[in-house]
């Protein structure tokens, strides 16, 4: 494997002659296989060799390594002046370090995983997100919420020394608040707080795990109707964002194809990460997104950009892969997109367009998507049907979004 990635004689008996050869040629072997690029394999190469000496893993046979020394070996070899610094100095390197002696120290089954303390409330918080997904039907990333905010709460509840079961409702309001004035949130976050608490508590009242009335008790901060506007970039920037993923290289073919079905069908950052290959009827030309928040599948016209967009990925740029999800990264490991990492696509080219917006993330063109609409002439039901809105009162908002035609019918003689 050495003499595949190096050229040099010396080079190449180095990392042959240097310690623990057969396990790194190993798991080079195992990169190579997940379709690494081959400066990657040869970073890779690099670093293991440095590992190997800096933990002295050959001196060590079948040992454990623990993350705290790997960090201890990561510090030191970062302040050695040294042209083995493979051309990476300070916080870069020592996190390249980390991360693969975690790696490859697991894929040796070196690796001495600490295990977690499990959180005194670990069970409740499991039922309750059982309670959610089974009886309630949420997506998993409504209750990866809702079970975020009770752990927060029930860990400051542990830190200041109160129990569940005998909490009183001047010690919840004296919790809450102290998070709320320590944590600087704005009245739209202490909203969204207080209502996945509330539906912890209720909860937790029907299973006896507190006193009765807390749920009720619990007061979130009044939010005006209509007191803020959608944000998203003009339809004219939406076009200018996507001719700017025209070119092909990888990362643009699969941006072109996310972004298209951000703007035109208005799906969340969720839905699109969660599409499946299934999802595509090519002979119907159709396509069903099956992960809103209720999990309700919607079925969409799948048009014609659209479609060639998404053919184009998959033809030219998705690698084979047994996962069913449809955008993957586009080097390995290849995996799904998370939410975050789409979020961090939008934002990067909208802002390196100059788009100036309130927001930049996939929610903004989802935004954008329901103006245009609007400014179309479609109805409110026809949006609110295309944007998957259980509640019509959600897209009335966007009612006030068009200023043109509010000014429109302001604007007549009344002949006085």
């Amino acid at each position: 494997m050495f003499d595949q990635l190096f050229q040099k004689p010396k080079v190449i008996a180095r990392y042959r002659d240097g310690p623990l050869a057969e396990e790194r040629r190993r798991f080079l072997v195992r990169c190579a296989e997940q379709r690494m690029a081959p400066s990657t394999l040869m970073c890779i190469a690099g670093y293991t060799l440095v590992i190997a000496k800096a933990l002295r893993l050959a001196e060590r046979p079948g040992e454990l390594i623990t993350p705290e020394e790997i960090k201890v070996a990561a510090d030191c070899w970062v302040r050695r002046p040294s042209p083995q610094r493979l051309l990476r100095t300070g916080r870069t390197a020592w996190r390249e370090f980390t991360r693969l002696a975690t790696r490859w120290l697991a894929f040796l089954g070196r690796f001495q995983r600490v295990a977690s303390t499990p959180q005194p409330f670990a069970g409740q918080v499991s039922a309750f997100a059982d309670h959610m997904r089974q009886e309630r039907g949420l997506s998993p990333q409504t209750i990866k919420t809702y079970c975020r905010a009770a752990c927060v709460f029930l860990a400051q509840l542990t830190e200041a020394g109160l129990r569940l079961d005998t909490l009183t409702i001047p010690q919840l309001d004296d919790i809450v608040a102290r998070q709320v004035r320590e944590g600087g949130y704005a009245r739209r976050t202490v909203r969204s707080y207080v209502y996945c608490l509330r539906a912890f508590f209720r909860y937790a009242e029907t299973r006896g795990w507190c006193r009765g009335g807390l749920a009720v008790a619990l007061k979130a901060p009044r939010v005006y109707r209509d007191e803020s506007l959608p944000s998203g970039p003009s339809w004219e920037d939406v076009k200018r964002l996507l001719a700017a993923t025209q070119g092909n290289q990888p990362a643009d073919i699969r941006a072109r194809a996310v972004l298209l079905l951000l703007a035109v069908y208005g799906l969340r950052a969720g839905e699109v990460v969660c599409l499946q290959l299934e999802d595509f009827d090519w002979e119907r030309e159709l396509l069903t997104v099956r992960h809103g928040k209720r999990q309700r599948p919607r079925i969409y016209p799948l048009c014609r950009p659209v479609g060639d967009a998404v053919l184009h990925y998959l033809r030219e740029v998705r690698p084979r892969s047994a996962w069913r999800e449809v955008f993957l990264h586009v080097r390995s490991p290849f995996g799904p997109l998370s939410p975050c990492l789409l979020g961090d696509l939008v934002r990067r080219r909208l802002r390196a367009l100059g788009v100036t917006s309130a927001h930049y993330g996939p929610h903004a063109l989802r935004h954008a998507c329901a103006t245009h609409l609007l400014e179309q002439g479609l109805s409110l039901k026809e949006i609110g049907d295309h944007l998957g809105h259980m509640d019509p009162e959600t897209t009335r908002l966007y009612a006030k979004v068009d200023l043109t035609g509010l000014r429109a019918v302001g604007d007549f003689d009344l002949e006085v």
